[in-house]
């Protein structure tokens, strides 16, 4: 019986769009923002952020020469922002907070980065003004873990800080890579269409017990 479910962040709960991505890199300066950008796992120190190996101003500072130019912090933000395509589907989040009220354990399990989850637990995040982490028990970040998806160790890691067990455990993810990472652990998984809508297929896997 699945008791949890964790999701991933950029292509499940925000529609991802790594064409505006590159648009929004290349406007700070970064002309080779294409080979660059990563549709699912970052390389380079695009990655060393995204795994937690250096800090977001450590990060500025190494992208400043690559865009020939001084950067703000809200230059890189507005730049990582350009991953989010469309605002968040409000049915997404309503549908987090039921399966909360269902009695299902909800998390994140995201390779993200401080630039974009500084902005995912703001206000800004959601049309009623609520971060992220209040639609769920717990967010595990790449970047604060030191881990990134589809190591296996990430989903070690989120299985034994839960207290929950791989079988009673739903994973959902527009990855192949990290569903396959998933399963090798027990992991129930759904692999989603990229900024599709998988509320009656995670009803359908629930209603099967």
């Amino acid at each position: 019986m699945i008791k949890n479910i964790a999701f991933d962040f950029g292509g499940v709960i925000f529609d991802l769009s790594w064409e505006n991505a590159v648009e929004t890199f290349k406007k700070i300066g970064l002309a080779d923002a294409a080979e660059r950008l990563d549709r699912y796992h970052q390389r380079g120190f695009f990655e060393d952020l995204e795994c937690g190996r250096i800090s977001a101003d450590d990060f500025r500072r190494q992208l400043e020469p690559f865009c020939q130019r001084s950067l703000s912090y809200d230059d890189v933000q507005g730049a990582w922002l350009g991953y989010v395509g469309n605002p968040i589907d409000e049915r997404k989040l309503q549908f987090l907070d039921e399966l909360r009220e269902r009695g299902y354990r909800t998390f994140l399990l995201s390779n993200t980065n401080p630039y974009v989850q500084s902005w995912a637990e703001s206000p800004k995040f959601s049309q009623s003004g609520r971060p992220l982490s209040s639609y769920l028990e717990k967010c595990y970040c790449s970047y604060e873990v030191g881990i990134m998806k589809p190591d296996p160790a990430i989903f070690q890691l989120m299985l034994t800080d839960a207290g929950i067990r791989p079988e009673e455990t739903l994973f959902l993810d527009d990855s192949p890579a990290n569903i396959s990472a998933a399963e090798a652990q027990g992991i129930r998984t759904l692999l989603v269409e990229k900024n599709g809508d998988w509320r009656e297929a995670v009803n359908a896997l629930l209603s099967e017990g």
